[in-house]
């Protein structure tokens, strides 16, 4: 069994990666299960084990790119370090850069879906958050506005950055993100706990 779900994984991977190469290329309407498993290497059969079909494995990227974006933001520590912050930050903008998916979304009208539906999981993680974080009830909503702002702030600093092609070095964005965040965020952060 551990050998099938090997393949079943390297499978998967290689369909991800066709998929985000062709987005590079195409726009999301003119890729066809026939471009992606030309690119992957795989045959049709595989690709149906996995997808019902184009828009199928989309909402799977969608979903798997929002995972790995949470488990960043669980490794965050916001304490007052910039060296932590800036890591993190830098972490999401390399995974950006890489991702070409995410760039994808953020310059299309599709990220307008993706982005409703990340910000739904976000409200859910800021909750959880604020409710472990904070105690009183009028300083957990403060609380979690300010979260959103941030995630808000980063996603607006990710557009930009991606909308100018990346021009700017991925270090000097997670400066200023890191910036932001110590400076315009964590002050009142603390204040509420």
């Amino acid at each position: 069994m551990k050998e099938y779900d090997e393949r079943y994984s390297t499978a998967e991977d290689a369909i991800y990666d066709a998929f985000f190469l062709l987005l590079q290329k195409k726009g999301l309407d003119k890729i066809t299960v026939s471009d992606i498993i030309k690119k992957a290497g795989v045959v049709r059969s595989t690709f149906y084990n996995h997808y019902e079909n184009v828009p199928a494995l989309l909402a799977a990227a969608e979903d798997k790119t929002i995972n790995d974006i949470f488990r960043m933001m669980e490794s965050f520590n916001s304490e007052n370090d910039r060296d932590i912050c800036r890591s993190y930050y830098l972490a999401i903008c390399n995974y950006t850069k890489k991702n070409p998916f995410v760039a994808n979304l953020l310059q299309s009208p599709r990220g307008d879906a993706f982005f409703e539906k990340a910000i739904t999981m976000f409200h859910s993680y800021v909750t959880k958050v604020t409710q472990t974080n904070v105690t009183a009830p009028h300083d957990r909503t403060r609380y979690s506005y300010l979260i959103a702002s941030a995630i808000g702030c980063t996603i607006g600093v990710l557009h930009k950055w991606t909308a100018e092609d990346f021009t700017t070095p991925a270090e000097e964005i997670a400066d200023i993100l890191s910036e932001i965040f110590l400076s315009g965020i964590l002050p009142y952060l603390e204040t509420g706990k």
